[in-house]
């Protein structure tokens, strides 16, 4: 017995064990055959898969053997992960609080970050995020790329990877992330093609830098910063980043550049967002152009200092930033009001309706010589604009209907009070007139035969008693004489025998002692003579 004692025991340990062993392995079987198939499966992946080669970063000693394999070609994929849902901008505010904890220092930190975003310059078409979209077959060319270590507490600032992170997304793209064994937490792999029209990466990481920060408005610096960073943040969804741009480009100058980049970038904001960029370079009417133009002539005319200068940059403007259309709205309009004033001046001058001192008269008659005499210089400067515009018919015509101002005028002139205060009265009244009648001679006006023949019967007389009247002051005023004579008598010219009769008769004030120094008065009774020589219109028809 004392023999047998140890075999017996050795025996039924053997039996104990063997029954242990039997039932291990009976438990263990599914779990290694279905590990085996597993790995089968995973080595026939990795034969058909294409490899990818990844940049990672140098300082990978921190970084967990679960991060510090970029290439994922070897692990198994059932199905490729589906895009993301698409997501639409609503309110600009931030839907995702961002945490105080996080700093700028924690940007690419290898060692916590729980998300690696490859960045990929792509050259093809499309531009899209990928749970490891590195296993796509269009993605088999050659690309530079950039690897990023980010956390996704961070990410969820943008409502894009806060989708892209969402439960509800992973359970769809398993194949995206992984378990890092030694810390225990998921890693999620993200590729991001960057479209062609981009060439660097730079401003991608640059506003996946901003999502570590608090102060994006001290980051963006320049415009040409917050033009690059904007269409990323909209990209993204990056509402805080967006706010920020879109504060920046609205408080600075633009070029004509940035404003076209503007332009295409307002589309993709919402009303709120846009609505200072848009009123800046967009009207809220359409006549916008014709009052500040209007404005201008006002300012221009009725300016006291440089007028001169004042005068000159508004002709410029008129000639570069105006439609015809438009120069003639804002010209005839500021011609009508200052004729008007020259009318009523003139009148009250001509008619005084009160009573008073001598002293008290004069200074009243005074005061409208002066309005009439301001304003005919504002008249005489709008009539200069209209016709290098090509848009004086409607003052033309005006100034072909003033029979009454024309009294005015004959009157004026027989008195001796403008010599002595407005001695150049005359002058300005006659080149206004010989602008206006020289645009009809030249074809720059097409004026009808009716307006003709009234321009120069209401003005001839004021020119014969300018002549008469004022004394002739050097070589300009006797050659502005002859030029309103000979413009006179070649519009004549240009009506019926039987008006140009009643006129040429008023036109014998021009003749001289020598008949030689007036030709154009010659040529014109020469041309009457001829025509009248000629057969009466019933002999010419028989």
């Amino acid at each position: 017995m004392n023999g047998q004692g140890p075999t017996c025991i050795n025996i039924l340990i053997s039996q104990f064990l063997s029954n242990y062993l039997f039932r291990l392995t009976t438990i263990a079987k599914p779990f290694s055959l279905s590990r085996s198939m597993s790995t089968a499966d995973d080595a026939g992946a990795a034969v058909n898969a294409p490899k990818k080669k990844q940049r990672v970063s140098s300082s990978s000693t921190c970084l967990p053997s679960t991060l510090a394999v970029i290439d994922l070609s070897d692990e198994s994929l059932t199905e490729r992960p589906r895009k993301p849902p698409l997501l639409r901008r609503t309110a600009s505010h931030s839907l995702f609080h961002f945490s105080p904890s996080s700093s700028a220092a924690d940007f690419n930190d290898q060692c916590t970050a729980d998300v690696v975003l490859a960045l990929r310059l792509d050259h093809q078409p499309s531009s899209s995020f990928d749970c490891d979209d590195a296993f796509s077959e269009s993605s088999s060319i050659a690309s530079p790329e950039t690897q990023i270590y980010l956390h996704s507490r961070v990410l969820r600032r943008s409502k894009y990877f806060a989708a892209l992170l969402s439960d509800r997304w992973q359970q769809k793209s398993d194949a995206a992330s992984s378990m890092d064994e030694e810390n225990c937490f998921k890693i999620h792999r993200i590729t991001h093609r960057i479209p062609a029209v981009y060439d660097s990466m730079d401003d991608y990481v640059t506003v996946l830098k901003l999502l570590y920060s608090d102060d994006l408005l001290f980051a963006i610096d320049n415009l040409s910063t917050a033009l690059d960073l904007l269409p990323i943040a909209l990209e993204l969804l990056f509402e805080d980043c967006v706010k920020a741009c879109v504060r920046f480009i609205e408080a600075v100058p633009w070029s004509e550049d940035d404003e076209k980049r503007i332009l295409s970038l307002i589309p993709l904001l919402s009303e709120e967002e846009s609505k200072e960029l848009l009123a800046r370079v967009s009207p809220l009417k359409n006549d916008s152009s014709e009052e500040m133009l209007h404005g201008l002539i006002l300012s221009a005319i009725h300016s006291n200092s440089n007028m001169a200068f004042a005068k000159a940059f508004v002709a410029k403007l008129l000639r570069d930033f105006s439609s015809r259309e438009t120069a003639r709205k804002v010209l005839d309009a500021a011609f009508d009001k200052s004729l008007r004033v020259v009318k009523q001046s003139l009148e009250e001058y001509s008619s005084p309706d009160f009573r008073g001192s001598h002293d008290e008269t004069e200074v009243i008659q005074r005061l409208n010589l002066h309005t009439a005499m301001t304003n005919l210089k504002h008249v005489l400067w709008l009539v200069e604009r209209m016709i290098e515009l090509r848009v004086a018919d409607t003052a033309v015509k005006a100034w072909s209907e003033q029979a009454s101002l024309t009294a005015d005028l004959r009157r004026a002139f027989l008195d001796d009070l403008w010599r002595a205060f407005f001695p150049g009265l005359p002058s300005v009244v006659l080149r206004c007139t010989c602008r206006l009648a020289s645009a009809v001679v030249t074809g720059n006006i097409l004026a009808a035969r009716q307006v003709r023949m009234k321009l120069v019967r209401d003005w001839l007389p004021v020119l014969i008693i300018c002549k008469e009247r004022v004394p002739i002051m050097g070589s300009n005023s006797m050659s502005l004489y002859v030029e309103l004579e000979d413009i006179f008598l070649r519009i004549i010219s240009t009506l019926p025998i039987s008006d140009s009769q009643e006129l040429l008769q008023q036109c014998l004030s021009f003749s001289t002692r020598n008949i030689d120094d007036c030709p154009h008065l010659v040529d014109a009774f020469t041309t009457w003579f001829r025509r009248a020589n000629r057969p009466a219109q019933a002999d010419l028809s028989e």
